[in-house]
């Protein structure tokens, strides 16, 4: 496999290591060892888009999709379709990606089918948006019932740590009525998930290297925060553009020890990583 020359060292491996799985770092700093490929097809789902080799994951990532979409399909919510989960040893990813490093990480298209595409149909499917992008609103017409359903099963599950959807649809979702509204608490607005839901699972335990992210605030996140990320008038846009913008440089935080490790060759270090020491080695050095 040929791979262009701005890709990064993680692209180059096309099978993952062998031993048991574990997750390295932060889920946008990290790596995988052990991954498990999802197979093309299961209970409920099928792969899409699968010529990117990105559908390794861990092994709890890989049993929470199989038991979502078997759960979803005998629910009658359709058959789902699974995207980006994490290349072999996973890593960063030159475009794309930021996170999506340690296998705790997927993506599930919304658009859902009422049975499993043949291989030539899959080549060729493409998902529906459910967002207006310049309208700011929900498309009425591609989202139903079945997406919102689908979100709140896949966020009740107390594996998962963040679902990220597009702003209005976590709007769609704050008006709905629903029994129990504490799912909600873990679905964060983030943009470009307007097709699709991104759904990130807790450090599995036990896996020290595993570096977790800080809890979602408290509530809904249906009130102030939801409102902050609808555009700006175009008053406001044009003021904003006017003011010449201060260019940061972007610093790349160094791997986890044994992600280091297994770029050059070796197995992963055991539990005891230097994850905290490396990176403020790394940022002296970029001072």
């Amino acid at each position: 496999m040929s791979l262009p020359a701005w890709s990064t060292p993680w692209e180059h491996f096309e099978t993952p290591t062998t031993g048991q799985p574990q997750a390295i770092g932060s889920y946008s700093n990290g790596c995988l060892a052990g991954a498990i490929p999802l197979p093309a097809e299961g209970d409920g789902y099928q792969r899409v888009r699968s010529e990117r080799g990105r559908y390794y994951g861990h092994q709890s990532m890989i049993a929470f999709l199989e038991q979502l979409s078997a759960k979803a399909s005998k629910l009658r919510l359709g058959h789902l379709l699974v995207s980006d989960i994490a290349m072999p040893r996973g890593g960063r990813f030159r475009s794309g990606h930021a996170s999506h490093q340690t296998g705790l990480d997927a993506d599930i298209w919304l658009t859902t089918l009422e049975q499993p595409a043949s291989e030539q149909e899959l080549e060729t499917l493409q998902p529906l948006p459910m967002v207006d992008l310049k309208a700011y609103q929900i498309i009425q017409e591609n989202w139903t019932e079945n997406q919102a359903n689908l979100i709140q099963m896949a966020a009740s599950d107390e594996k998962v740590a963040r679902i990220f959807v597009h702003p209005v649809i976590k709007e769609q979702l704050c008006a709905a009525k629903w029994t129990d509204r504490r799912w909600l608490r873990k679905v964060r607005p983030w943009w470009g998930h307007y097709y699709h839901f991104h759904v990130r699972l807790h450090c599995p335990q036990g896996e020290g290297q595993c570096k977790a992210q800080l809890p979602p605030p408290p509530g809904d996140g249906c009130g102030a925060e939801l409102a902050s990320w609808k555009p700006k008038p175009v008053t406001e846009r044009q003021t904003a553009k006017a003011k010449p913008a201060k260019k940061r440089p972007v610093l790349k935080p160094l791997p986890p020890a044994g992600c280091m490790a297994m770029l050059n060759g070796a197995d992963p270090v055991p539990d005891n990583d230097q994850y905290a020491v490396d990176l403020k080695k790394a940022k002296k050095v970029a001072q």
